[in-house]
């Protein structure tokens, strides 16, 4: 958005006094100190905003992640050219990091999935991706997405739970019934379970009970912390048969029954003598909306309004608040039960900023100021990501003002209001939704049989254009998924406009986002309008903005891999103008070399490598001392924390996926038979007599274990009854010679050999201090061919010493120093896999197979032409059912656009 082309000419106010008031942008030093903070916050914070299209909305172990990534920055959601790198992660439901991968970014996408580990829990688990860059703003703002995760291959129970509440002794007595079924819904009927209550990460309960004949077993405990509980869960022990008992853990994500309801005087406070429109909200236990309704009623008891929730336990009434008065709202909950709550108390002076969002043109903002107060010079600003639409001044002085202005000075998104003092102190404040309709997309899809048959080749069409009709250059990408298999809540998905449009700028947890987008009514944008009542825009805070005390920025870009850090002598002092070199011989020999800083700070920069690749530096001073140490740098990991998706975590998450992980189970099953897939077969229980050894354990050979001229192993070392490894290792090995307990090659005299002790490169007298019954393996290396990836410093050739780790042999060699020399294994690129998709065209195709995908095709990278359109194939599976098809995508204008088309196949 060009803020010169808002700001060229006059703004205008118009007010209630049938005036008009006029101010030059230029001439006022307020409005000219707000736009310019606004305009440095958004030049020196570009906001970047993460999406990710998933294939499906929940897995199994086993199954693959397929995702496609969209990072926009900016106002008008433009791809971004900011960052070149994105962090995907797998969380549990601890919050600890189960997967991370790092993907390259190009033009602001990405693409890339996630193998689900059989070994991995079934359970509650979120994706979460975000850049470097917006670590700055914080988790709130990351991309973040629950799902489901079952197990299909080995889970045998599967559990289903509810929870009621009472209060019992001051504490809160919580009742839990948990049903346990088999894949058929047939119960486990008089079984022993073992069980323990967990709170907040600590045990409160530990007992045993047996289920009854519908397989559901009574907990009980007491939570004497209800207001501190945010989270729980019941680790239970069931015996299902001799000698085979399965763990289930069901978690809940609070343990305190009271319903919250919470009052929203529309842009913050309540005035007296004012009417004023109120929000409100009313959230369960498990931050879910509850239904309630109730009156509002003043301390003589009358009432002034019926208040009942229209959406999601969200709800609007209006009153005047006069002075004297105390309001309170009687509040009667699903349950039957009620409660009386105190409505915030109303100011003697200030002012009430109504928004009407209800014309699709125009916005209507009406300011007004209780009697008494000075309404002259006050100012209205409209922003939106930071870009300024619209500023205006009352030069009137009329207490009550009212300005109309048009959508079209906004982008698609949030837009905060806020009107100011005259000395340009922030007074009231509130947020609308726009929703222009000529920046979104116009997808039309189409299959080329809209009827077809099981494991036929189908052809999608997209035609992709702006809304004058024009055709469109975008990316998209597309997930086929069998919904007879998948079921999927259209209102509760996260899709591209809900995530980059609505839930990227708020703090706070949205129920069902899509909701607002999916069938866009007049009732679901006053839906909307409400929920902007309940939430507040936090990307930043006025105060601090004016002032110029905003947090610094700790986080750059990552426009590629890169590896730096700090040339130190041992004192900790920097050294100067250093050298040091940077290789490795991972996909061939491959060599940097840099020069440090007058602060001894180095950096390679533009490197693209792949994920676990060893590299190592070398480092001197100016006058070839390798008397120096290298201090890498390593951005600080991400603080553990809860999502703001709590809510919608799933109690019964496997129990939901029953349907899904039959299908599953019979994928499975069928491709055990044939021997394919990627699944870990679980064997049965067998005595192992004898298990023999890798040669070459925790090797730290840059060629790779065994890669070397000569291995000695530790049995060998064992059977030769030796103080120190040196004395083992004289006259044992081909080409190598001891001076002093030194190792010398016989290609080399004049040098010694390199020795490195799990990686660490240490002198060669170090050999005597080793004892041979911490070494697992000794690896010579003396030839060109095994030595040329060490350098220099391999010239003379080199000894690795391999350590035992762990247990009895544990040995502390990251204590060696090594002057001049380390390894490195930085985080790398991630190599996305191809879709794999059977083609029946093909006689090498195995049509024996049952064909039960439940992502039928994924497209990650769609590209239209010059006329929108474009098109891709794919068979259908072997089942019958319907088809649905999802294409989410943007232009390089920003205009995004989601379309769902379904088919049947029969």
């Amino acid at each position: 958005m060009n803020l010169k082309k808002i700001f060229a000419g006059l703004v205008i106010l118009a007010v209630t006094a049938a005036a008009t008031g006029f101010v030059k942008f230029d001439d006022d030093p307020i409005i000219k100190k707000i736009v310019d903070q606004l305009e440095k916050w958004t030049s020196d914070h570009p906001q970047e905003k993460v999406y990710l299209q998933l294939d499906k909305p929940y897995y199994g172990v086993g199954d693959n992640i397929w995702l496609k990534a969209y990072i926009t920055v900016g106002p008008e959601h433009r791809l971004s050219a900011l960052s070149g790198a994105l962090n995907v992660e797998l969380l549990d439901e601890q919050d600890s990091v189960k997967q991370w991968i790092k993907l390259p970014v190009t033009s602001g996408v990405t693409w890339g999935d996630l193998a689900l580990s059989d070994t991995l829990q079934e359970g509650n688990y979120r994706i979460r991706a975000y850049t470097n860059w917006m670590r700055n703003a914080g988790p709130d703002y990351y991309f973040e997405k629950n799902i489901a995760i079952g197990n299909a291959a080995t889970n045998t129970v599967f559990t289903k739970a509810t929870y009621s509440y009472t209060k019992a002794n001051g504490a809160q007595k919580v009742d839990a019934n948990i049903n346990y079924v088999d894949l058929d819904n047939a119960p486990y009927a008089g079984k022993e379970v073992s069980y323990a209550v967990k709170l907040n990460n600590k045990q409160i309960l530990k007992s045993k009970g047996v289920t009854d004949d519908k397989g559901n077993l009574a907990v009980s405990f007491l939570n004497t912390t209800p207001a501190a509980t945010s989270s729980g869960s019941i680790v239970t022990n069931i015996k299902v048969a001799d000698k085979k008992t399965v763990t289930k853990t069901i978690s809940f994500s609070s343990a305190s029954g009271q319903v919250d309801v919470q009052f929203f005087p529309e842009s913050g406070n309540l005035v007296n003598g004012l009417r004023s429109r109120i929000a409100f909200k009313a959230v369960g236990p498990d931050g879910l909306g509850v239904e309630i309704k109730g009156t509002v009623t003043d301390n003589d008891n009358q009432e002034l309004a019926v208040i009942s929730t229209r959406h999601l336990g969200m709800g609007i009434f209006a009153i005047t608040p006069q002075s004297g008065k105390i309001y309170k709202a009687q509040i009667t909950y699903p349950d039957g039960s009620q409660n009386t709550i105190t409505l915030p108390q109303a100011l003697p002076q200030g002012y009430v900023l109504t928004v009407n969002n209800n014309d699709t043109a125009s916005i209507s903002v009406r300011v007004n100021g209780a009697a008494g107060v000075d309404s002259k010079n006050v100012y209205l600003v409209a922003q939106s990501s930071g870009a300024v639409c619209y500023v205006a001044r009352n030069n009137a002085g009329s207490n009550s003002f009212s300005a109309v202005i048009p959508k079209s000075k906004f982008p698609s998104g949030i837009a905060q209001f806020t009107l100011f003092s005259a000395t340009g102190e922030p007074l009231n404040e509130r947020i609308a939704f726009v929703q222009r309709q000529d920046d979104l997309l116009k997808l039309s899809v189409n299959a080329d049989q809209p009827n077809s048959a099981p494991r036929q080749k189908v052809k999608i069409s997209l035609n992709a254009r702006n809304n004058g009709g024009k055709p469109v250059v975008g990316v998209f990408s597309a997930a086929v998924i069998d919904e007879s298999k998948v079921q999927s809540d259209e209102t509760a998905e996260t899709s591209i406009m809900s995530q980059l449009l609505l839930t990227s700028d708020l703090k706070g947890y949205v129920e069902q986002p899509n909701y607002y987008f999916t069938k866009a009514t007049e009732k679901t944008a006053a839906d909307l309008d409400i929920l902007m009542m309940t939430q507040g825009y936090r990307r930043f805070e006025w105060k601090p903005l004016m002032a110029n005390q905003l947090s610094p920025t700790l986080y750059q870009p990552e426009k590629s891999l890169q590896i730096s850090g700090t040339l130190k002598t041992s004192g900790g002092k920097p050294v100067p103008n250093g050298k040091i070199m940077l290789l490795t011989t991972a996909g061939g020999t491959f060599i940097l070399d840099t020069v440090a800083d007058s602060q001894g700070k180095f950096a390679f920069k533009n490197l693209v490598f792949k994920d676990s690749i060893k590299f190592v530096l070398q480092a001197r001073t100016a006058k070839g001392s390798k008397n120096v140490e290298i201090a890498l740098d390593n951005l600080p990991s991400q603080a553990k924390m809860s999502s703001k998706r709590m809510p919608d975590l799933q109690i019964n998450s496997v129990a939901a996926l029953t349907s899904y992980l039959k299908y599953s189970k019979k994928q499975y099953d069928e491709e055990a038979k044939y021997g394919i897939g990627n699944h870990t077969i679980m064997l049965k229980e067998v005595t192992v007599t004898e298990k023999r050894k890798s040669a070459v354990s925790n090797s730290s050979n840059l060629n790779g274990p065994g890669n070397a001229d000569q291995v000695i192993t530790s049995d060998a070392l064992d059977k030769m009854g030796c103080a120190t490894i040196d004395q083992c290792l004289q006259g044992r090995l081909l080409g190598v010679i001891f001076r002093n307990g030194i190792p010398y090659s016989t290609r080399s005299f004049n040098s010694p050999m390199q020795l490195i002790v799990d990686g660490i490169y240490v002198e060669g007298d170090y050999l005597t201090t080793i004892p041979p019954s911490n070494v697992a393996s000794v690896e010579v290396l003396r030839t060109i061919g095994n030595t040329a990836i060490y350098g220099s410093r391999g010239g003379g050739g080199v000894l690795i010493i391999n350590t035992k780790r762990g247990g009895e042999y544990a040995y502390n060699a990251s204590q060696i120093y090594s002057p001049g020399i380390v390894t490195y294994t930085p985080k790398g690129f991630y190599s996305a896999r191809q879709f794999y998709a059977p083609k029946y065209d093909d006689p090498k195709t195995n049509t024996v197979l049952a064909d039960l995908r439940t992502t039928i095709h994924w497209v990650p990278n769609i590209l239209t032409d010059s006329n929108g359109n474009a098109s891709f194939e794919y068979f259908n599976a072997g089942s019958k059912g319907t088809y649905r098809v999802v294409i989410e995508g943007i232009n390089d204008e920003g205009f995004i656009g989601r379309q769902v088309y379904r088919y049947q196949v029969q």
